[in-house]
C-alpha cells in the first residue's frame, strides 16, 4: 500500500490537485498533462513522482533519452514509457518542446483480479526489460486519444469511472507489450556513476522501515545487480571504484544503520526488527548485528 506522505510529497511539489474521490477508491490513481506540471518551489516543468511508491505510464512527445544503468535508449520523436516502482531509471528531456501525458497508479490500482497476473509479472515491469518503446504518429495519436479520455474521466463525476479508467490503463499496457524495444546503445561515459547512483537509489528505497510488517526486498548484491540488469561481478568492480567498498559492504553498513535507528526509537521485539530487515533466524541477525557494532542487539538497545 502507498504510504500517504510519498503522494503528499508529490502534490505538494507539483501544481497538482489530489483528486478528492480518491480516498473512495482502492489504490491510487492520476493523470497529468507534461506541459502544464510544474515544480511549485523553482518554478520548472518536472515530471516528478516517488518512483519507490507506484507505477507510471508516459507518451512523452519531444527529444529525450532514458538511462537506465549502463543503457542509453535516443527518444527522437515520441515514445511509451512504462516505469515500475522496482527498477530506477532516468528520463532526461533534450529540448523544451516537450509535450504528452502520464499516469501514475500504485499496484492496488490494478490488483490481481483486475489484470489476471501480477503487474510485476508482465513482461514490460520485468527486472531486465527495457520497457521504452518509439512510436509512429499514427500510434502517438492513438494513445494520445486513449489518455485524453483518462484525463476527461478524471473531472468526471461518473460513479464507476474508476473501473473505466483501470479499463483504459490495461489498454495502454497491451498497446505497449505489442510494440518493440527501441535500440539499446551500452554508454561507457559516466556508466559507473550511473549504475553506482542508481544502486544507492535502489537501496534507498527499501527505508525507512515504518512497520513490523514491512520488510526488506532486496538482500543480496545478486538481488540489486538482478534488478539493475547487470552482473553482480560488474556491479561491484563498478561499486568499488566508485565508493572504495563492495556491494555487500555498503549493503550491510545502511542495514546495520536501520536496525539501530529501530532498536532505539521503537518498542518492537528484536524478533519483528530481525523480520523486517530480511533475517528469518533471529540468532542470524545477532551475529550479524553484533560482528558489525560488536554488540548484542539487546544490549546495544539498553
Amino acid at each position: 500500500m502507498i504510504k500517504k506522505s510519498s503522494l503528499d510529497d508529490f502534490y505538494k511539489r507539483a501544481t497538482a490537485t489530489l483528486p478528492a474521490d480518491i480516498t473512495k477508491e482502492i489504490g491510487h490513481f492520476n493523470i497529468f498533462e507534461i506541459e502544464k506540471l510544474f515544480d511549485k518551489e523553482t518554478g520548472t516543468r518536472i515530471m516528478p513522482y516517488n518512483r519507490r511508491a507506484y507505477y507510471k505510464i508516459s507518451l512523452i512527445k519531444g527529444k529525450s533519452i532514458a538511462e537506465y544503468a549502463d543503457k542509453v535508449i535516443d527518444i527522437p520523436e515520441s515514445a511509451l514509457l512504462f516505469a515500475t516502482p522496482r527498477i530506477p531509471y532516468r528520463w532526461v528531456p533534450q529540448d523544451d518542446n516537450q509535450s504528452g501525458l502520464f499516469c501514475i497508479f500504485t499496484a492496488d490500482f490494478l490488483s490481481k483480479n483486475k489484470v489476471g497476473v501480477a503487474l510485476d509479472d508482465l513482461p514490460i515491469f520485468k527486472p531486465g526489460e527495457l520497457p521504452v518503446f518509439q512510436i509512429s504518429a499514427e500510434e502517438t495519436a492513438e494513445l494520445e486519444y486513449i489518455f485524453r479520455k483518462m484525463h476527461r474521466e478524471m473531472a468526471s463525476d461518473y460513479i464507476y469511472k474508476y473501473d473505466l479508467l483501470r479499463n483504459l490503463v490495461q489498454e495502454v499496457i497491451h498497446y505497449g507489450q505489442k510494440l518493440q524495444p527501441m535500440m539499446v546503445h551500452h554508454s561507457t561515459q559516466n556508466a559507473s556513476n550511473r549504475i553506482s547512483s542508481l544502486f544507492i537509489e535502489l537501496l534507498e528505497r527499501q527505508f525507512p522501515i515504518e512497520s513490523a510488517q514491512q520488510r526488506l526486498s532486496l538482500r543480496t548484491a545478486k538481488d540489486y545487480a538482478d534488478r539493475l540488469a547487470v552482473h553482480v561481478n560488474h556491479l561491484n568492480k563498478v561499486l568499488k571504484e566508485v565508493t572504495g567498498h563492495t556491494t555487500t559492504d555498503i549493503i550491510s553498513k545502511r542495514v546495520i544503520q536501520e536496525a539501530k535507528i529501530l532498536l532505539k526509537q521503537t518498542d518492537w521485539s528484536i524478533s519483528e526488527i530481525s523480520y523486517t530487515l530480511g533475517y528469518d533466524d533471529i540468532a542470524h541477525f545477532s551475529n550479524f548485528f553484533k560482528k558489525q557494532t560488536s554488540f548484542a542487539p539487546g544490549a546495544f538497545r539498553s
